[in-house]
């Protein structure tokens, strides 16, 4: 049932439309303390929708919220559960993003 949940959520995690985009990074936001760990099986999942366009997106909204979803990973979620999929988008990403990912693993 999370597997269906978030695969149809992380769509909008990187919508064309920025209001929808901003939208759900700000949801996400909200749902991550409420979650925890129970995000565990899809975390690789939603990490690179979360991440890929959003941390480099020229748009401030969708930029802070996107920093914001992951300042929320870091504080509600085991840290053993974020170091594969972060280092993995570090490896991966360029520019702010690679920066803000790097950063997040240090």
């Amino acid at each position: 049932m999370l597997f269906q949940i978030f695969d149809a959520f992380k769509s909008r995690l990187h919508d064309s439309n920025s209001k929808v985009n901003q939208v759900a990074l700000e949801t996400m936001h909200k749902m991550i303390p409420l979650l925890k760990d129970s995000l565990s099986p899809v975390i690789n999942m939603l990490i690179p929708a979360m991440v890929d366009n959003n941390l480099n997106s020229k748009n401030p909204g969708i930029y802070a919220a996107a920093t914001n979803v992951i300042q929320a990973l870091c504080q509600h979620l085991d840290n053993y559960l974020l170091l594969q999929p972060f280092c993995t988008k570090a490896q991966f990403l360029n520019g702010k993003a690679k920066q803000d990912m790097t950063e997040k693993l240090a």
